[in-house]
């Protein structure tokens, strides 16, 4: 299952994630069996768009399609810029989400 949830549900609860843009995973690496988790950093402008992603951990084979998908996230509206944790789960075994 591939999924993108703040660890430990800990996201500023004032920036609810609204968009999620479902993660593109590698073709080769998914037959391969390849999977885990990529840990990234989130800094969420005030409008609520992601600025920027930085990877703290995890898969580095996997990290470019955890950036593209997260960087594509919709946050909503805050009074300043804020960063959350977010880890994307790449799982081999998982049925495609419909």
């Amino acid at each position: 299952m591939l999924s993108g949830m703040p660890i430990g549900y800990a996201q500023d609860a004032a920036r609810k994630i609204l968009k999620k843009v479902p993660v593109q995973y590698p073709l080769v690496l998914k037959m391969k069996g390849i999977g885990g988790t990529v840990r990234l950093k989130v800094f969420i402008k005030p409008d609520g768009s992601v600025r920027d992603t930085e990877v703290l951990g995890g898969s580095a084979i996997l990290a470019e399609s955890a950036q593209k998908s997260v960087s594509q996230w919709k946050f909503s509206p805050g009074s300043s810029e804020t960063t959350m944790e977010v880890s994307v789960v790449f799982d081999p075994a998982a049925k495609p989400e419909s």
